[in-house]
């Protein structure tokens, strides 16, 4: 628990300043993009291998990063797809509404479509939330730790709309030169984050101590406590007097119970814009302009908290994404802000059925005026 985690070096199969400019795999912070690569893989398709089937479910992102491959339709209709000459995801929505088939031998970058989900909100809901911690002068002290905290892996199973409350469970605990805070060999029920100050880790081996490391600000330690009936493997003593931040079993089990979110159906969704309400697309720009639905505007999660003062709080906005996490999250978000916030209900069918197709819009873009939406020029 104590080696350092997410290791560029660990990534050298991988071109990271390519995958840094994928969509929308570019909008996820480096911690979050390195946990989302440990189990990414990429792939070689020969010259005339499908690819993917019309039809098929594999819970997969496929990016293309060379070569060619066709999108072949139910109609006969063939889409040629030249690599780098799109940063998207190939056809991504399931079930796969094509059947695609390299046209040269391609590299392919599979990644798995939910932990991409989870990472990419958690992500940016961080940056949300970092936002808003640099906005409030009375923590600017604390600014560092939280911010290290919202990248720790620790609160990667955490549901997004949780991520604020972390700070709520955590409690201070003033330590000491000397003192020792977790001992090896013993049961142990809560993690803790450095604050300020030192510790050092180390292990014994029979009459031996072996010093493992020396860790400082920022760093985790004894979480195995939170995810694992387990003894202690090492133990952590004080170099200097500091501050930690503790957190109980129990509150990290709190913390993954997600919360519910007011939701508006899909089904009522253009009955809600007849009376006023106000579409937000929380996907990033280059997804919103591949296809979004009519009338919607654009506010990618990450920029919410610059962009929530062109909101009104008098009208209601109903938000989604592809999926429903990240529209979820900042529907959440705002309500707690006091907006009328929704999320709409079905995402994943908006995009994968062909009976919601009258709905989505490719050609006109929507921009935020007084708190509704307006066509952009």
């Amino acid at each position: 628990m104590y080696a350092p985690k997410n290791d560029v070096s660990a990534y050298r199969g991988f071109d990271l300043n390519l995958t840094r400019t994928l969509v929308p795999l570019k909008d996820m912070s480096e911690s979050h993009l390195l946990a989302l690569l440990e189990d990414a893989v990429i792939d070689v398709a020969w010259a005339g291998q499908t690819i993917f089937s019309q039809g098929q479910y594999d819970s997969q992102h496929i990016y293309l990063l060379h070569g060619d491959v066709s999108l072949l339709s139910d109609d006969g209709s063939k889409t040629l797809i030249k690599g780098r000459a799109t940063l998207m995801p190939i056809a991504h929505h399931q079930p796969r509404q094509y059947t695609a088939i390299a046209e040269s031998d391609c590299s392919l970058l599979r990644v798995n479509s939910e932990r991409l989900d989870q990472l990419l909100t958690w992500s940016e809901v961080a940056d949300y939330l970092q936002i808003n911690i640099a906005h409030q002068r009375d923590l600017d002290e604390d600014v560092d730790w939280m911010t290290r905290i919202l990248k720790s892996n620790l609160f990667f199973k955490v549901p997004p709309l949780n991520i604020e409350n972390i700070f709520e469970r955590l409690t201070s605990q003033v330590v000491y030169t000397g003192e020792v805070i977790i001992r090896q060999g013993q049961m142990g029920d809560q993690c803790y984050f450095i604050k300020e100050g030192k510790a050092e880790v180390s292990r014994h081996h029979g009459s031996s101590r072996e010093v493992l490391a020396k860790i400082s600000v920022g760093r985790c330690f004894g979480e195995d406590a939170l995810v694992n009936e387990t003894c202690r493997n090492a133990t952590v003593t004080m170099l200097t007097d500091g501050v930690l931040m503790v957190l109980d079993k129990q509150d990290f089990y709190r913390l993954l119970k997600e919360p519910r979110v007011a939701s508006q159906s899909l089904d009522q969704l253009s009955s809600a814009v007849s009376k006023g309400a106000v579409v937000v697309d929380v996907r990033s720009e280059e997804e919103y302009n591949e296809s979004h639905l009519q009338q919607a505007v654009n506010i990618p999660l990450h920029l919410l908290s610059i962009k929530s003062r062109l909101l009104s709080m008098n009208t209601p906005y109903i938000f989604y994404c592809d999926t429903g996490r990240r529209s979820r999250a900042a529907a959440h978000l705002l309500a707690l802000q006091g907006y009328q916030a929704l999320a709409l209900d079905d995402c994943p069918q908006l995009f994968a059925q062909a009976r919601w197709a009258c709905l989505l819009n490719k050609q006109d873009n929507y921009v935020l005026r007084d708190g509704v939406a307006v066509q952009g020029q």
